[in-house]
């Protein structure tokens, strides 16, 4: 449950950002924050919070965190206006990355190695029923009741959710661990950076002020680095990069994120604005890989137990690569079927890839660091997926004039035209880049599977 909760909300956005921005009357800059704020929390925070969980006790802040989500979902609906919006959204992603920090640390808690594929395969489920229901329940509340009820849906599934896990969630011994709230704030601030002059850059083109951001964030990105060393337990442990598998799974599973993780919004701008279809029509096409990945995953996670997580995590990898090439070919000449098709395959690559992959991390993490292990993985895939959206709004905005790009990017105008044209040579520029990333992570996937049979 919160597993679906977290995905839905990191897709249901995207799908009611119109009616959003026009009935809070603001502007498409501000719009995207609530995305955006929502990635950089969870990226940030959920090696911490996995520490933590280790610490107090994964149940704890479990629960804890499913509480809060809950009740920053409905300020989220509640919100009067953007800037409010934002904040709730950034108090829910605090919520989400207490939830997502410590539900995999449970999972390896309660089953053995050789089962964890078969376990992750049911949470990767999990995740691909959120994003099934995200698309369609964005889709169909967004036509039917408004931009607030795909919050106000949250409210009741949490609170079952949080007498559920009160009863039966319980921790399994606790370490005792440092937080690093300085490696936090300078991953924070370095993060937040970045995105912030990459959407000032996509919206106003490139000016002096955003070479001094640039420069400011790379040098905290040195700063945070040279502080890792130093932390006695720090943001991202680089000792377990000693193990081969482990930094190979953890690798693939990043370079994957930069490459796949934006490519839904990518198709909802191209379906609402240059194409011109409803909401409630463009999740209906982009549902059945959704669909196919929460059918296939606990199967498929079986059959890595039973074979290797290596193999079935590169095929995995594959298949998102073959979707992305369909993709390209759908956005030069669309065509329903064959987006449908695209959709199906990259379902098969999230029930392939997500559940291998995630278990070849938990089985290689150290007995007592399952919560640190869990929220580097996290960390590592929300760093790709920020990095994702970065590049993709970027490459996409340089194609057209940076403000009409802007409001396709959230739905509120269609383009005509030779713009028409010029942003779909845009978009196929931002599918190659994001390619180039996904055989990053194809390759960091086979050697792990290399290593892992030498071991």
């Amino acid at each position: 449950m919160a597993v679906v909760m977290a995905a839905a909300d990191s897709t249901v956005v995207l799908l009611a950002f119109p009616d959003m921005t026009q009935t809070l009357n603001t502007n498409v800059y501000s719009s995207i924050w609530t995305i955006f704020v929502y990635m950089l929390v969870t990226a940030v925070m959920t090696t911490q919070l996995g520490k933590i969980g280790d610490v107090y006790g994964r149940a704890k802040v479990f629960n804890a965190g499913f509480g809060l989500f809950t009740i920053a979902s409905a300020l989220c609906g509640l919100s009067p206006n953007i800037f409010d919006l934002i904040f709730f959204r950034l108090i829910q992603g605090i919520g989400a990355a207490m939830l997502l920090a410590n539900s995999g640390a449970i999972v390896a808690d309660n089953f053995p190695k050789e089962q964890l594929g078969k376990a992750y395969g049911y949470i990767a489920s999990g995740w691909g029923t959120g994003t099934l229901l995200g698309i369609v329940l964005g889709g169909v509340l967004t036509t039917f009741f408004g931009w607030r009820y795909v919050f106000f849906i949250n409210v009741p599934i949490g609170i079952v959710a949080v007498i559920l896990g009160t009863m039966y969630i319980k921790s399994k011994g606790v370490m005792k661990r440092h937080i690093d709230i300085l490696g936090m704030l300078l991953l924070g601030a370095a993060l937040s950076i970045v995105s912030y002059d990459a959407l000032t850059v996509a919206a106003n083109g490139f000016s002096t002020s955003d070479g001094g951001l640039i420069t400011l964030g790379a040098a905290l990105v040195i700063i945070f680095l040279l502080n890792e060393r130093r932390s006695k337990d720090p943001v991202i442990d680089m000792t377990v990069f000693r193990n081969k598998v482990l930094r190979y799974s953890l690798f693939a599973s990043m370079f994957l994120s930069l490459g796949y993780f934006s490519i839904i919004f990518m198709l909802i701008l191209f379906l609402q604005g240059i194409v011109g279809l409803s909401p409630l029509y463009a999740a209906l096409l982009l549902s059945p890989g959704a669909f196919v990945g929460a059918l296939l995953s606990p199967m498929m996670g079986r059959h890595s137990d039973r074979i290797g997580a290596g193999t079935i995590a590169t095929l995995g990898v594959a298949c998102f690569c073959i979707a992305v090439a369909i993709y390209y070919f759908v956005v030069g000449n669309y065509s329903p079927v064959l987006l449908i098709v695209g959709s199906l395959v990259s379902g098969l690559g999230t029930a392939m890839f997500y559940p291998a992959n995630n278990a070849s991390v938990m089985a290689n993490a150290a007995p007592g660091y399952f919560g640190a292990t869990n929220g580097l993985l996290r960390t590592m895939q929300n760093i790709g997926g920020v990095m994702s959206y970065v590049v993709v709004i970027y490459i996409s905005s340089e194609s057209i004039p940076r403000s009409v790009a802007f409001q396709v990017f959230v739905g509120t105008t269609q383009l005509l035209g030779g713009l028409t044209s010029a942003f779909i040579n845009g978009i196929h520029t931002a599918l190659i880049v994001s390619l180039g990333f996904m055989i990053l992570a194809a390759i960091f996937s086979y050697y792990r599977s290399v290593v892992g049979k030498k071991k």
